[in-house]
């Protein structure tokens, strides 16, 4: 008896090669571990080869498992372009997106492709710019939508997650060590800027200001430079640096919430369609 190919197994799979964690893949497709587990077992039994390697770290695609991966990722999108029109929900025009760098690199990659495939007729434009900038931009109308930080503690704000601010410096250097403090900071009205200088004064740890930018490429430069310490979320911090912690006698840094802000109270059809994506896959990318 032929069997087919399951699109949501196909789902499953291309979550678990995307994260490489199967507890990540299961939040992000409401399923866990162990049903995805028993997914993927099923996969494997459909194809008759092995897809995955596990290990201590997580998952990792065989020979059989990559190829599938080409053709699983061309088999959704043509499944949910198909369902998407067939529902009358097919959208079009240009959706105006901003958000902070950091968010840029984590987030952007997977939210743009997956928004794609389900509306290949939209053009999506995207700003990135701290997030003081990006208010200022959604007053004046010039973005539609936009991914911004707003302190945890925020009252009335729609979280989608949370992202822990941590001190980084290139590894092993001796930045840290420094009296006064060398730090690399970004916008002096952010978040990232004003809440290590208030954690160092309440520490009372002495600091100096050796660089400050909205570039997140320039301030990942000054860290690997080992000239200045910087300010980070955590999942925005490249492998080659080290996050510092209170062994090197910094103070804890809280986190920041995730949240999105529109320019207008009632948004249009695209940008309501957008961010209703963003909540849904944010938390779990």
């Amino acid at each position: 008896m032929s069997q087919s190919l399951d699109i949501d197994l196909l789902r499953s799979f291309v979550a678990i090669a995307e994260t490489g964690v199967l507890g990540q893949a299961a939040v992000r497709v409401g399923r866990t571990q162990s049903a995805l587990s028993m997914q993927m077992q099923k996969l494997e039994g459909i194809v008759e080869q092995p897809l995955l390697y596990r290990t201590g770290r997580g998952v990792t695609l065989t020979a059989t498992g990559e190829r599938l991966l080409v053709r699983a990722g061309e088999l959704l999108r043509k499944h949910d372009e198909a369902l998407a029109e067939l529902r009358g929900k097919q959208l079009s025009g240009v959706l105006r997106f901003s958000c902070p760098d950091d968010y840029a690199v984590v987030f952007l990659p997977y939210l743009l492709q997956s928004f794609a495939s389900l509306h290949p007729g939209v053009q999506l434009e995207v700003m990135c710019a701290p997030t003081p900038r990006l208010h200022e931009l959604l007053a004046r109308h010039a973005v539609d939508l936009a991914l911004v930080s707003v302190a945890s503690t925020a009252i009335g704000a729609d979280v989608i997650r949370h992202e822990p601010l941590v001190w980084v410096a290139q590894r092993g250097g001796a930045a840290a060590l420094l009296d006064p403090l060398p730090l690399a900071l970004g916008s002096p009205d952010a978040l990232d800027h004003l809440l290590p200088k208030q954690a160092l004064e309440a520490a009372g740890r002495a600091y100096r200001l050796a660089y400050a930018s909205s570039s997140l490429s320039g301030l990942v430069g000054m860290a690997r430079s080992g000239q200045a310490v910087i300010v980070l979320t955590r999942t925005a911090v490249p492998d080659d640096l080290q996050i510092l912690t209170s062994e090197h006698g910094l103070p804890d840094l809280p986190s920041v919430g995730v949240t999105l802000a529109c320019d207008r109270d009632e948004p249009s059809a695209l940008t309501a369609a957008f961010a209703a994506h963003v909540r849904k896959f944010l938390p779990a990318a």
